[in-house]
């Protein structure tokens, strides 16, 4: 199953099921189902999954229908777009979970993951928004992640795309600088949509694309599968709520395994594009934030 959020010109944020190309407006704001993260916590409180939620929750009712292409466009207050596919509370990352080139699962384990907070709601952006570079950077990249949405006893609801956008010039120069090289806005880049675990049912063998490009020319691609992570899931999620309880709804992404060179550092006007099917392709726009330093 596959879910979005969607902005309807005067009704507001609006709840999408994907099915083919088509959207369909399951919003029921009756039943306090205005966002995915209603769903998610209705369907905790009733001990189903959120898939068999969905499911109970639908009737033969007529309902607005959207073509996906119509959504897929630049944010604009007066039509219909893609909006983030949750709001998500809390956003953690994790860094150094893919094998390196040459390297055994053996070489890269260390017997605790590296955990770090990444953003917060307002940091991120969903389909088509801008994710930003910070005014005192010079290498800004992305990073392209498989992203886990959580329920709030740690379990993995849903799956996203998330764009862990990092100045590295800022993190390179001392680990106390970690938190101003990944959290600032546009940092965080989440969508397009949400797929419950029934659509994606072998995490590790998942193709991850990222395209960036530049005055309508392709100057990055590349591709990892996240057969290469040597980390499993549940153990960054076990790492992430152990003595630290998170609320439903908070995103995990679970680190990259692609690297842009700094030759491709992010500049305005770039589009990144992130793909991993089947939750879709993730498209930003890059700002630079005030100017040159």
């Amino acid at each position: 199953m596959k879910l979005v959020q969607f902005w309807r010109p005067n009704l507001g944020y609006r709840v999408g099921l994907v099915r083919g190309e088509n959207v369909i407006d399951i919003t029921m704001p009756e039943a306090g189902l205005k966002s995915t993260n209603d769903f998610i916590e209705h369907a905790a409180v009733g001990d189903f999954t959120l898939q068999e939620f969905v499911e109970h929750q639908l009737s033969a009712a007529p309902r607005a229908v959207y073509a996906w292409r119509e959504l897929d466009v630049p944010r604009d207050p007066f039509v219909p777009h893609l909006a983030l596919p949750i709001i998500p509370p809390e956003v953690w990352g994790a860094g150094n979970t893919y094998l390196r080139d040459g390297a055994s699962a053996s070489d890269d384990d260390h017997t605790r993951p590296e955990i770090f907070f990444k953003a917060t709601a307002a940091r991120c952006v969903g389909p088509n928004t801008p994710i930003g570079v910070r005014r005192d950077s010079d290498f800004t990249a992305p990073e392209p992640e498989l992203a886990l949405v959580l329920g709030h006893r740690g379990d993995i609801v849903a799956y996203t795309i998330a764009n862990d956008v990092t100045a590295r010039d800022i993190r390179n120069v001392s680990a106390l600088f970690q938190p101003q090289a990944k959290i600032f806005r546009g940092a965080c880049a989440l969508g397009p949509s949400l797929v419950t675990p029934d659509e994606i049912p072998d995490p590790y063998k998942v193709e991850v694309r990222c395209r960036v490009e530049r005055s309508g020319e392709t100057i990055f691609e590349e591709m990892v599968n996240t057969a290469r992570l040597a980390r499993r899931l549940e153990e960054l999620v076990d790492y992430l709520v152990r003595d630290n309880p998170i609320p439903g709804g908070s995103v995990l992404c679970t680190g990259t395994g692609i690297f842009v060179p700094q030759t491709e550092a992010l500049e305005n006007g770039d589009i990144v594009e992130i793909e991993i099917l089947p939750i879709g392709v993730l498209r930003n726009p890059v700002t630079r934030w005030g100017g040159s330093v």
